[in-house]
């Protein structure tokens, strides 16, 4: 077996095991939705309302879609052959690289889901977290991924413990320090995109898509939002329903 063959035959068995671990995690957070009222039905004392209203809908179709691309990885693994190379063992063993990959990931993750989600506003963080995954990994570069994940940390950490109590969950100085964070990690991004042209589109992508998304949650099917009262969503909401409405309504 050549070398090249050799590593897509490993990658292929790490696609096949990383596929396996998804499929568990997208099935145990489904499980978890599923204690939700989606049609109205009353469970624990919750009494739900129509479904496009329910609290499930947003974590149902992430898990679903989370499953659904887990799926595809697990197929796309067998039919290239990693099943049998993972089963046979040839994926397993000690790669620095992928090591730093996977803690790096495991890093942002914690600090964005603890830290970031509950108090910062959710623009910001999500903002933080694209602009850190995107830089961090694109073109396999060690130091970008070293650099994304602290300051994904330094913004959860500080979230998590300056505001750790629900009470304080409304306080802006983790919001002014992720917004920084985000900004520091967007200037490297800027300067990498003069020769990596796909980069250029980053700056955009990590502040309309949670924007969009926040606001379909928010607006469109009703959700409750994390953060309601973070730096960016509280003007936003405020000037919904005192500007924009008012508009519409006479």
């Amino acid at each position: 077996m050549t070398t090249q063959s050799h590593e897509t035959a490993v990658l292929r068995a790490r696609d096949f095991w990383a596929s396996l671990v998804l499929i568990a995690l997208s099935l145990f957070f489904l499980w978890k939705t599923s204690a939700i009222p989606l049609f109205g039905e009353n469970r624990a004392g919750v009494s739900g309302a129509d479904w496009y209203t329910s609290a499930a809908l947003v974590p149902l179709g992430i898990f679903g879609g989370l499953l659904i691309l887990s799926c595809v990885l697990l197929a796309i693994a067998i039919r290239s052959g990693g099943a049998a190379h993972a089963l046979s063992a040839v994926g397993i063993g000690w790669d620095r690289a992928e090591a730093l990959r996977f803690t790096t990931i495991a890093v942002m993750l914690f600090f964005y889901i603890a830290g970031l989600v509950p108090r910062v506003d959710f623009i910001l963080a999500s903002g933080l977290l694209i602009t850190a995954m995107i830089f961090g990994y694109h073109g396999g570069h060690a130091r970008r991924a070293l650099l994304s994940a602290a300051m994904v940390a330094l913004a959860g950490g500080y979230a998590l413990i300056a505001h750790g109590p629900q009470a304080e969950w409304n306080a802006h100085s983790d919001d002014w320090l992720t917004l920084v964070c985000w900004l520091g990690l967007t200037l490297p991004v800027l300067r990498a995109a003069r020769q990596e042209r796909a980069l250029r589109i980053v700056p955009v992508l990590a502040f309309f898509a949670p924007f969009i998304l926040v606001c379909a949650m928010a607006f469109g099917f009703r959700q409750n939002v994390p953060a309601r009262g973070g730096l960016i969503f509280k003007q936003i909401e405020y000037h919904y329903y005192v500007t924009l409405r008012p508009l519409w309504k006479d």
